[in-house]
């Protein structure tokens, strides 16, 4: 199973359009993560050509987003529990901290994906994977935009980020 895994795309209507690296990286992936922050659901409209996708709403989305999807869940896939927030809730400590916190040891979970902070981040705690893939349309302060890949084979979890400037569109 392969999981590519986006957030905080921040997209309107008006500039509906999705790097060319994103289309080429997403390309074969099985189901498609984005951890919120569409910003309009039309990016959510480009994915699902792409792959299914589940997704939450971000602290930047539309409360009609909210309404569609929610802003926390637990998803399992290929025998593995995901958890799925943006990461902005309301604990303190960083936003990987704060993502940790918006589940319980109950959850049983085996990858938290998350957002918000446009930081790509990935760790191992308590033996879960926190997983957050930056942005691929709004690198705010770091130096290329970015995305990820989760990979389940049988019970190993492996992962990557991806890179890139920001050059060819297509929507």
């Amino acid at each position: 199973m392969i999981i590519g895994v986006i957030s905080d795309t921040h997209l309107f209507s008006r500039q509906l359009v999705l790097p060319q690296q994103v289309w080429d990286g997403m390309e074969g992936v099985d189901l498609i993560l984005h951890a919120g922050d569409f910003c309009d659901w039309g990016v959510h409209d480009l994915l699902s050509r792409m792959a299914p996708v589940e997704a939450i709403a971000g602290n930047n989305d539309p409360q009609s987003i909210v309404e569609k999807v929610g802003r926390q869940k637990i998803i399992e896939v290929a025998g593995k529990r995901i958890g799925l927030v943006h990461g902005d809730g309301g604990f303190r400590g960083s936003t990987p901290e704060r993502a940790f916190q918006s589940f319980t040891k109950e959850d049983q979970l085996d990858i938290i994906v998350f957002g918000h902070s446009h930081i790509p981040f990935a760790e191992y705690r308590e033996g879960i994977l926190l997983f957050n893939p930056g942005s691929p349309t709004d690198k705010r302060r770091q130096s290329q935009y970015s995305y990820g890949k989760i990979f389940i084979r049988q019970d190993e979890i492996t992962f990557e980020h991806y890179y890139f400037d920001k050059e060819k569109l297509k929507n």
